[in-house]
């Protein structure tokens, strides 16, 4: 497998896992009484960013040429997520609920983790290019 493949690789693994959890393990806090509050609401914007996200993802792996720019197209889609529960899209008050107590901070460290493999996928292949 090419160097250039294997953050894209994680990326896809890393996207899934953020729209897979994002509505299962990792998901929002569910009300007793069947309403839905706000981060219900970032739970779904998390699931629609992890879904573009392993779209690049995907894109990245079939490429060869254009592979670069789809990791720097990564970069702003793994910032909105970080950015997504808590500050463009309020979550409950109660610092012991899931979604502060989970979510938040999963999604977090995964983005986290995104971004830091579609920066090395983008260097990988700057360097590629480069001839180095």
């Amino acid at each position: 497998m090419k160097k250039e493949r294997i953050p894209a690789l994680l990326l896809l693994v890393l996207s899934l896992v953020i729209a897979v959890g994002s509505q299962t393990f990792l998901s929002p806090c569910v009300h007793e009484d069947g309403t839905f509050g706000a981060c219900h609401w970032a739970g779904q914007a998390l699931l629609g960013t992890g879904a573009v996200l392993a779209a690049l993802a995907a894109l990245a792996l079939c490429l060869s040429r254009a592979r670069a720019g789809v990791y720097l197209s990564a970069v702003p889609v793994c910032a909105l997520g970080i950015l997504t529960p808590g500050t463009l899209i309020s979550l409950c008050r109660m610092a012991s609920m899931r979604c502060r107590a989970v979510m938040q901070p999963a999604m977090i460290i995964l983005f986290s983790a995104a971004l830091l493999c579609a920066a090395a996928g983008a260097l990988l292949c700057a360097k590629k290019e480069s001839g180095r």
